[in-house]
């Protein structure tokens, strides 16, 4: 029997238990995602190189194995001040701390212990894939005209695909986006500079490393490495001079906040950020731009970035 495309659901919660099922619902984990992929099986094949008479393939042994899924998911807050977003569980699997403040904020900002874990169970048609113990990364991005989006990808321990009934999501806490453009994203400034953005992404950076042992396996993240990419009109260095900035290694803040309401703004801040060697000029429509990339420095430590939803 044919296995539909379209008939995908995902589901992920934050684990209690490391690599233990918390029990997911459809009705209160799951994930309105897009662009989903998974590689159901990554790993090894170890040979077994065993003496034979004759050429031929060798037998091998699969090992190492785990399990990594990619999809994207679109950025846009709960619709209520001090609610967290649906996608929450995501950013906290990718080695981020949520702190609600009821009816005021939910902040967002990278640790470096305590970091949590997701289970997730992905459906095809009715084949199940569930993946314990999942940690990841993602990638935020908002251009100009365009939704902004998160792309994650999350790599976890193997469990064998079963043919289970698949769960029936309820998405309603997603919420529809705003485009990026000048009335919804009103403020982004480079050390206090407005500038004319065309793009801009926020990458996480995170090294996940699956890690196989005897006695233990588990997915981890052992570094946060955060960076800023964005492309905008180039302006005259007596405005902001990015050779200077990048030539001293002096840090600035990077600030872009996106919604105007309630419930649905999202500022995303990094207060010490270093420039890149800039590489040059590009232009659009006949104006001169800057592609850009900016290192988001710890100051204290665990502060080099933060998302927060008011």
């Amino acid at each position: 029997m044919a296995i539909f495309w379209r008939l995908m659901v995902l589901l992920a919660k934050i684990e209690t238990t490391y690599a233990t099922d918390p029990t997911l619902t459809g009705a209160a984990n799951a994930i309105l995602a897009k662009n989903v992929s998974i590689k159901p099986m990554e790993g090894n094949d170890v040979s077994r190189d065993l003496v034979q008479p004759n050429f031929g393939n060798q037998p091998s042994i699969p090992a190492d194995l785990h399990v990594v899924i990619e999809f994207d998911t679109e950025l846009a807050g709960s619709g209520t001040a001090g609610t967290a977003p649906a996608w929450g569980p995501l950013l906290r699997g990718c080695g981020y701390a949520e702190v609600v403040s009821a009816g005021v904020s939910t902040v967002y900002s990278p640790i470096s212990t305590a970091i949590e874990s997701l289970y997730m169970k992905f459906w095809m048609g009715g084949t199940l894939h569930a993946i314990k113990g999942a940690r990841g990364t993602g990638k935020i991005t908002t251009d100009a005209q365009g939704i902004p989006m998160v792309h994650w990808t999350f790599t976890g321990l193997w469990t064998a695909p079963s043919e289970v009934a698949a769960a029936s999501p309820t998405l309603t806490g997603f919420k529809k986006p705003l485009i990026v453009n000048k009335t919804n994203t009103p403020t982004f400034t480079v050390n206090a500079v407005p500038l004319v953005m065309r793009n801009f992404s926020l990458d996480l950076g995170n090294q996940v490393e699956p890690r196989m042992l005897v006695g233990s396996e588990s997915v981890l993240i052992t570094d946060h490495k955060e960076q800023i990419d964005f492309t905008c009109e180039a302006v005259p260095v007596s405005t902001l001079d990015i050779y200077g900035l990048a030539n001293s290694q002096a840090t600035v803040a990077v600030n872009l906040v996106h919604g105007l309401t309630a419930g649905n703004i999202i500022t995303i801040a990094a207060p010490t950020a270093e420039f890149k060697r800039p590489t040059g000029y590009t232009q659009n429509q006949g104006i001169a731009e800057w592609p850009l990339s900016m290192l988001c420095l710890p100051n204290a430590g665990n502060d080099q970035v933060s998302i927060t939803l008011t």
